[in-house]
């Protein structure tokens, strides 16, 4: 089933969204929340089968990471994921938040919100460290989003190197 990605009709009452962590069953909608975001972005596409393989990978391997979904009626509107790696800085384990996406009709109505107050509240239960975001240099929404919520800009610059 995918995610109809639209809100309630302005005549019913606003219903509360469940977040919660991701499960199998939640892949499919998941993957199609991915395609919203990599659509967005320069640097990604959507590839529905690659994004599936990758949310099936950490659900299935929870020392990875987790991902945290907005359930509203049964309808994933939103999601976050924590990915879990050690700073030797630190001396701890650390989260690098990934793929936070909220469906179209769904921004503005504090859902984004709910989905990073959630894995922050997760991140300082397991006691993790910090966590590091990356988002686009341009998309300055986000990044007023991002400081509202406590994370600041780094000076660090980001390299990568494909290896396929």
């Amino acid at each position: 089933m995918i995610a109809s990605l639209s809100a309630p009709s302005k005549n019913s009452e606003m219903p509360q969204p469940l977040i919660r962590t991701a499960v199998e069953s939640d892949v499919p909608q998941c993957a199609a929340m991915l395609a919203i975001l990599f659509s967005q972005e320069r640097e990604f596409a959507p590839d529905v089968e690659a994004q599936s393989r990758a949310l099936d990978l950490i659900i299935q391997q929870p020392e990875l990471g987790r991902i945290f979904v907005a359930d509203v009626d049964g309808d994933v509107q939103g999601m976050v994921m924590l990915l879990f790696t050690v700073s030797t800085f630190l001396g701890q384990k650390v989260a690098l938040l990934e793929d936070m996406v909220v469906a179209p009709a769904w921004r503005g109505k504090g859902l984004g919100s709910q989905l990073i107050n959630h894995a922050v509240t997760f991140a300082r239960q397991e006691r993790l460290g910090r966590i590091t975001l990356l988002t686009d240099g341009d998309n300055e929404a986000a990044q007023r989003f991002y400081r509202a919520k406590g994370f600041t800009p780094s000076e660090m610059v980001v390299f990568r190197k494909l290896l396929s």
